[in-house]
């Protein structure tokens, strides 16, 4: 079976969540609550809303191999079990998908229902993780601490997707 074009932007995605729980396992407890204006939360929370809503949307895409997890008390050691294993989840998710465009349907417990296209699921589930990492690194950098390079591109060279090439010598 040939590789998902999308394999590489979920391998950084989860890449990129683990990196940023990394650089939160050796900041302070303080640190870890804190929050800026306009950002979802405090660090621990947006780290646990990450991972939590991105099992959600796994636990649709897989047609429930997952289940969905509360966040409320989530560890940083037990994200990064979370993330790594969902990492796995979505390598399958991403080769067994066939089609983007079966409806994909999100049973709510109150009863409703969001019903949408693989796809857009997928591209939510990137574009969610991709924004509160956004935040995180954003309230790290008012607290004086450089955040991760988790940019595709850093993912792209230190997993050797992406190679330098430096420019020819030029004559003089």
């Amino acid at each position: 079976m040939p590789r998902s074009p999308l394999a590489d932007a979920f391998a950084h995605h989860v890449w990129a969540t683990l990196s940023l729980i990394d650089t939160c396992e050796v900041i302070t407890d303080e640190q870890l609550q804190a929050s800026a204006p306009g950002v979802y939360g405090s660090i621990i929370d947006t780290l646990r809303h990450i991972v939590a809503s991105d099992r959600g949307y796994l636990a649709v895409v897989s047609g429930g191999r997952v289940e969905r997890m509360d966040d409320e008390r989530l560890t940083l050691a037990a994200a990064r079990s979370v993330m790594e294993l969902d990492g796995e989840e979505w390598a399958r998710v991403l080769a067994e998908l066939d089609d983007p465009e079966r409806i994909v349907v999100r049973q709510r417990p109150d009863g409703s229902a969001n019903r949408s296209p693989a796809g857009i699921r997928l591209a939510q589930a990137l574009h969610h993780g991709t924004d509160h990492r956004s935040q995180i690194c954003t309230i790290l950098t008012t607290l004086g601490i450089e955040p991760p390079d988790i940019d595709v591109w850093e993912f792209g060279v230190q997993h050797g997707r992406v190679q330098e090439v430096a420019a020819p010598a030029t004559k003089a």
